[in-house]
């Protein structure tokens, strides 16, 4: 899987830096199912959560970037919900 036609990279903007650095360590935790056909790379540009995803067929890569957005989409729920709750913030009435 050397940066064949197959790479895809993914920008996701969030609130903030701390966001999408928490959103990066929860995502990361899962391992990918087949790690022989797919690598992914997840860091943090900023307020951006930036996967980079390399695998060996057109199919896995729709399959992974799916997974993975439905993956941000549960952080970014999560974090609308008890974002300010969790950093000892009063949410407002």
């Amino acid at each position: 899987m050397d940066g064949g036609d197959n790479d895809r990279t993914i920008k996701v903007p969030f609130a903030s830096a701390k966001h999408a650095l928490i959103a990066k360590q929860v995502i990361e935790v899962d391992a990918e199912l087949q790690p022989a056909a797919v690598k992914r790379t997840i860091s943090t540009e900023g307020e951006n959560l930036v996967a980079v995803l390399q695998t060996s067929t057109i199919r896995l890569a729709r399959l992974t970037a799916n997974a993975f957005l439905e993956n941000v989409d549960l952080v970014v729920r999560t974090l609308e919900h008890f974002g300010e709750d969790a950093e000892g913030q009063k949410k407002s009435s």
